[in-house]
C-alpha cells in the first residue's frame, strides 16, 4: 500500500462510516421494515453520564474514578470519545479484543450500560500529562506531518491537530494519554497485534509497520503532553 493510499484509506474511513449509518436508514417516504416479535427490543437511549457515573464504579480501581487513572498501565479515560469507549466495550464483550481482566467487567454490561459508562466517562476532564523536552521535536515532526519515506501518515489526521480524536469513525482521543500505555499499543501494532477485523482496527497495523523503536518512544511522549490552551487553563483553575 503506498503512503498516498495509507492517507487515502484514513480519510475515506470517516467518510464511509457515515455513508453507512446513512444507508441503514429508510429511504424518505419508503415504508419502514417492521420488526418481528422476536427481534423487537426496547430502543437504545443516549448515553447518560449521571447513570453512567454509578455502573462505573467498578472501573475506579484501575482508571481512576473520573477516568484518570494513576498507573500507564491503565489508559486514561476521562475526556475520551464516547463512540471508541463503547466500540472498545464492544470488542471487550465479544473476545474479538481479548483481555482477562476486561472480560470479567465487560461480561454483564448491557448496551445501554455501555453507552451510559462511556457517556460519564467522556464527560470528564483530562490531567494532561508532560512530554519529555528532548523528544518533543521528533514526536512533534511524527504527529503533524508523518514520515513520507517511512509511509507513517500524520497522527493528526485522524486524532486531531489537538489530539481530541474524532467521533465518527470512531478515531480515539490521544492527547494526555500515558506515554507507556500508547507506547505498548504502538509496538504491539508494529509487531502485528491488533483486534478486531474491520478497517478501523487494521489501520493502525498498517501506520505502525514502519515506526521505529525511537519513533515510537517521541510520538507517544509527545502526545502524553499534547492539551490545548483550554485545557490547561482549567486543569491550573481547579488546582488552585
Amino acid at each position: 500500500m503506498s503512503f498516498r493510499h495509507l492517507i487515502a484509506v484514513a480519510a475515506l474511513l470517516g467518510s464511509g462510516y457515515l455513508m453507512a449509518q446513512t444507508a441503514s436508514q429508510p429511504a424518505q417516504g419508503a415504508p419502514a421494515a417492521q420488526p418481528t416479535q422476536a427481534a423487537a427490543k426496547t430502543p437504545l437511549k443516549p448515553g447518560d453520564a449521571k447513570a453512567g457515573q454509578a455502573k462505573a464504579a467498578t472501573c475506579a480501581a484501575c482508571h481512576g474514578i473520573d477516568g484518570n487513572s494513576s498507573s500507564s498501565a491503565y489508559p486514561k479515560l476521562a475526556g475520551q470519545q464516547a463512540s471508541y469507549i463503547v466500540r472498545q466495550l464492544e470488542l471487550f464483550k465479544s473476545g474479538k479484543r481479548p483481555n482477562p481482566v476486561m472480560i470479567g467487567f465487560v461480561t454483564t454490561l448491557s448496551e445501554q450500560d455501555m453507552r451510559d459508562v462511556a457517556a460519564y466517562f467522556a464527560s470528564q476532564k483530562t490531567l494532561p500529562g508532560v512530554a519529555d523536552s528532548k523528544l518533543v521535536a521528533k514526536g512533534a515532526a511524527l504527529y503533524r506531518g508523518g514520515d513520507k519515506d517511512a509511509r507513517i501518515p500524520a497522527c493528526m489526521a485522524c486524532h486531531g491537530p489537538d489530539g481530541r480524536g474524532n467521533p465518527g469513525p470512531p478515531y480515539p482521543r490521544l492527547a494526555g494519554q500515558h506515554a507507556d500505555y500508547v507506547a505498548l499499543k504502538l509496538k504491539d501494532w508494529h509487531d502485528g497485534k491488533t483486534w478486531g477485523n474491520d478497517a478501523h482496527e487494521q489501520i493502525m497495523k498498517l501506520v505502525a509497520e514502519g515506526l521505529t523503536d525511537a519513533d515510537i518512544a517521541a510520538v507517544s511522549s509527545y502526545v502524553e503532553g499534547l492539551h490545548t490552551a483550554s485545557e490547561s487553563a482549567a486543569n491550573s483553575s481547579a488546582a488552585k
